[in-house]
Parts: structure tokens; sequence; C-alpha cells
């Protein structure tokens, strides 16, 4: 009977040391992750590829990219905690490409002195980070009738924003800014 619960013991404290080591490797290797050179920041290294994906989103299309000026890409934390930020220079944008879909709410621009209150909020948020990203425009540059705002995602932890993307035209200079970031 004593070598039975021997021959018990030994095995549950060989699979609690299994899962124990696994424990331990997986929290190394999230460690290594956060250490590793591809989580550091990447300044001005996107292509008009890379940035394709903002102007589908918005619907003016890829096609006008004619070069990205400025991009920031940070590190991702465990918790998702990001910044990413690119100003795209595009051949063109007419005022039809803020007014002719008003009708769908998908795809809704805002001018930026017009700003309903959940996006209003989103821009706070974005003008937060601009230590990190000082070509981005200020808050009130974003709020003037040169800029408009196409919100493509806003989360919110209680009555603030948590993360936001946002996608931001100045006419003036047909320069497009993509935000997205989460804290």
């Amino acid at each position: 009977m004593r070598a039975r619960i021997i021959k018990i013991v030994t095995w549950v404290l060989l699979i609690w040391g299994g899962f124990s080591l696994a424990l331990v490797l997986a929290i190394g290797v999230l460690v290594a992750y956060q250490f590793a050179a591809a989580s550091r920041d990447k300044d001005d290294s996107a292509s008009p590829h890379d940035v394709r994906y903002v102007l589908n989103w918005c619907r003016l299309g890829d096609e006008r990219i004619e070069r990205v000026i400025h991009s920031h890409i940070s590190a991702r934390s465990l918790t998702g905690d990001h910044l990413d930020a690119y100003a795209i220079k595009i051949s063109h944008v007419d005022e039809t490409d803020f007014t002719s879909k008003l009708d769908d709410p998908t795809s809704r621009w805002y001018r930026g002195d017009q700003l309903p209150p959940v996006v209003d909020a989103a821009v706070k948020f974005v003008s937060t980070w601009h230590h990190e990203i000082p070509w981005f425009p200020t808050e009130a540059e974003l709020r003037s009738t040169n800029f408009s705002v196409y919100p493509w995602s806003i989360y919110f932890h209680g009555v603030e924003p948590s993360a936001a993307e946002l996608i931001f035209v100045r006419k003036s200079d047909q320069m497009v800014f993509y935000f997205g970031g989460k804290t």
C-alpha cells in the first residue's frame, strides 16, 4: 500500500513539475517577445503598400497614394497598447469624397469643427499622444474646417476613449493622417 501511495505522489509531482516548467517557459517567451527586435518602435519606415488599408477603409482608394511622409509604428505591449500613425500624401481629394455617402452610416465623414460627441472625445484622445508624434496635426488643427474626420473605430472605458482609429484629411494640401492607438 505504501509503495502505491509513493507511486501516486511521484506521478502527481511529475505532472506538477511539467506544468510548472511549461508555465515558466511561456512567461519566458512573453518576456523575450517584449524585448525582441520585432517589438521596437519604427519611425518613417512605412511604404505606400503598408498604409493602403487607410485609404481603402475610408473609401478614398489606395490608388491616390503618392508617398508616405511620416510613419510611427510603436512596439506592442502584452496588453495590446500601441500607437500607429501615418502622414500620407495623396494625389487628389474632392469635396464629393466627403459628401457623396452621407446617407451611408458606415461611411461617414465629419467636418473637423462639427464633430458629434463620440468623435469629439476620440479627437481629444488623439491629442494626448502628440508628444510622441510631433509631426501629427494638433487638436486645434484637427478641429478646423480644413480637416475632415473618418472614425473607423472608437472604444470606450467608461465615458473616456481607451482606443481609437481615426482618419483625417487635410484638404488644402491633400494630406491624409491616420491615428491608431490604445491605452
